[in-house]
């Protein structure tokens, strides 16, 4: 869960501003955000099929099909 911090205010601030970002500029942040996320979980990005599971069987169980479907 993200808390609310005074840095992540910040963070927000900041990147309202910045929606224009170049190219360039973009993927070094998108790099660094993606070295920060491997920092907290080393597993980072980890198998995505297990993300959509949860997902999966909602979708079963709304649309009347057995969990296995």
């Amino acid at each position: 869960m993200i808390r609310a911090t005074p840095e992540l205010a910040r963070f927000e601030r900041w990147y309202a501003l910045e929606r224009d970002l170049p190219h360039d500029r973009a993927l070094e942040m998108f790099t660094a955000l993606w070295c920060e996320a491997r920092l907290l979980d080393p597993n980072f990005p980890g198998d995505w099929r297990e993300d959509l599971e949860p997902d999966l069987a909602v979708a079963r169980a709304v649309n009347g099909l057995p969990p296995d479907a």
